[in-house]
């Protein structure tokens, strides 16, 4: 997995997109992880494998 910092990803966010398309890309600020970015398939993928549904929470 890669790394980029949150001022990398805003500053270079199409960079970004083309890293997270080929492998997931981890977003960290101030030293700490905060997201992780991943393709579409991998998103698909992982949630046909889970057995709760991923994305959004709503509370």
């Amino acid at each position: 997995m890669q790394t980029m910092s949150a001022k990398d990803a805003k500053n270079s966010f199409g960079l970004l997109l083309d890293r997270a398309r080929a492998e997931p890309v981890q977003v960290e600020k101030h030293g700490r992880p905060v997201v992780v970015v991943v393709s579409v398939e991998e998103f698909q993928r992982l949630s046909l494998a889970s057995p709760a549904p991923l994305g959004r929470t709503e509370g």
